[in-house]
């Protein structure tokens, strides 16, 4: 019975190949390429289907994420992570899983290499044994190791200890966007970290910022002039990547909004506008 087996594990396969890919249009190709391999498998040869599927489609998702990088190097402006909603991201009944979901680890793990990434998400998040992350990666047992660790010191350089909840989470975004629609900047300085980065994808398609916009002062300045170039500005919080965001709508425009934390404070901004990448939020 292929398809009851295979079925059975497709959400926790698509939650693992989103979070190698950052994208789930790509992730639900991984799964598919994955599903036409496992019905051309004798499954009566398979003593263990789940740790024969997450093989495949570890293996698949590196394959596609290192041809991925080379064309998001050619990207138009930042190349931000696809965001989804939480109900779609697969199980998150453990902290890790939580963790590797969220929207500022997807976007920290792209500077990670993709063998980096995979012993992240393979043991961090599916609590694989690093013999079997090192025969998916193809590397040695004390290689998998180091990928694994070299990773988590990179992305822990890059993220606080300790996050908000998820009410305090929604209670900052709440706070963040009503102070910049009524242009108190006080409290936008309160909020933000003095290094804080605002990162913005549009694309290509739709107008954005082309680079980073780094520090408080010109951070505080892109929104506020954001907020007053736009006419029926709308915000409301949505649910995805296992945390709050905003749907913004500005004009005709509509962006997803959410944040990185570093010390107490909004450290990165996330913007992303490319439509390309709101379809499975924007009707919300």
């Amino acid at each position: 019975m292929p398809t009851v087996d295979f079925e059975e594990y497709r959400s926790m396969l698509l939650g693992l190949a989103y979070r190698l890919l950052g994208s789930m249009w790509d992730a639900e190709d991984v799964v598919q390429e994955a599903w036409l391999r496992w019905e051309s498998t004798d499954q009566s040869e398979v003593r263990e289907p789940r740790a024969f599927l997450v093989t495949i489609v570890s293996r698949l998702a590196l394959d596609q994420l290192r041809s991925a990088r080379v064309k998001r190097e050619a990207y138009t402006g930042p190349w931000l992570p696809e965001p989804v909603l939480t109900s779609q991201a697969g199980p998150l009944d453990t902290a890790e899983l939580r963790d590797t979901v969220s929207f500022a680890t997807l976007h920290l793990m792209e500077r990670l290499s993709p063998p980096e990434r995979a012993a992240f998400v393979l043991r961090e998040a599916f609590e694989l044994p690093y013999e079997e992350i090192s025969e998916i990666v193809g590397t040695s047992l004390a290689n998998a190791r180091q990928l694994h660790s070299r990773a988590a010191k990179r992305l822990a350089a890059g993220r606080d200890r300790f996050q908000p909840s998820d009410q305090e989470h929604a209670k900052l975004l709440t706070r963040f966007i009503e102070a910049a629609a009524g242009g108190d900047l006080s409290a936008l300085t309160d909020l933000l970290h003095e290094d804080v980065v605002s990162w913005s994808d549009g694309g290509g398609k739709v107008r954005a910022a082309l680079n980073p916009i780094l520090g408080r002062d010109k951070v505080l300045a892109f929104f506020t002039g954001l907020v007053r170039r736009y006419s029926g500005f709308e915000s409301h919080l949505i649910d995805i990547n296992g945390e709050a965001a905003l749907m913004v709508t500005m004009g005709d425009d509509t962006r997803v909004l959410t944040f990185g934390m570093r010390d107490g404070r909004i450290a990165d901004v996330f913007l992303v506008a490319n439509p390309d990448k709101l379809g499975r939020v924007q009707d919300l």
